[in-house]
């Protein structure tokens, strides 16, 4: 399960802040192998199926406020996170990770996932539609340069 792919993911995050915390997990979590902790992502390799979902989870944590961040995982993170906007900026935040680590969109954007959306996310963020993008620019993150990223860690 440690191939090239999951070695350089784990590296950028724990560079931006993110720590990777490799423990068992129970059967019902969101995404198999996979849950979310204050500023970590806990994974089970055991369970895990698509390792490009560690990016998705990681856009999570990124572009959460970081008041919010130390809270992700816990009975005080507000009961309605992630909105419908926060997912759509991780997903384009996910994007902008592949690109920085130029893996192939499909590692992240896998044919399982997404509701079966993932082809229509691939073919809109590579023609450059950029769904979500005033977000994370209202975010400070990045700005007309996009993918590339000012901040990878939403600031303050």
């Amino acid at each position: 399960m440690y191939d090239q792919n999951y070695t350089t993911i784990v590296k950028f995050l724990e560079s931006i802040g993110i720590r990777i915390v490799e423990r068992d997990l129970d059967d019902d979590t969101f995404l198999p192998g996979l849950m979310l902790g204050p500023d970590c992502i806990y994974i089970d390799h055991k369970k895990l199926k698509y390792p490009g979902d560690i990016l998705h989870e990681a856009g999570h944590i990124a572009v959460t406020s970081p008041s919010e961040r130390k809270l992700i995982g816990t009975q005080e993170m507000l009961q309605e996170w992630p909105t419908q906007g926060d997912e759509i900026v991780a997903i384009l935040w996910s994007f902008a990770a592949l690109s920085h680590l130029e893996l192939k969109p499909d590692f992240v954007f896998h044919e399982n996932g997404y509701k079966g959306n993932s082809k229509w996310f691939i073919d809109n963020f590579t023609s450059g539609n950029f769904m979500g993008l005033p977000l994370l620019e209202w975010y400070k993150m990045t700005d007309n340069e996009f993918p590339k990223m000012r901040h990878w860690i939403r600031p303050d």
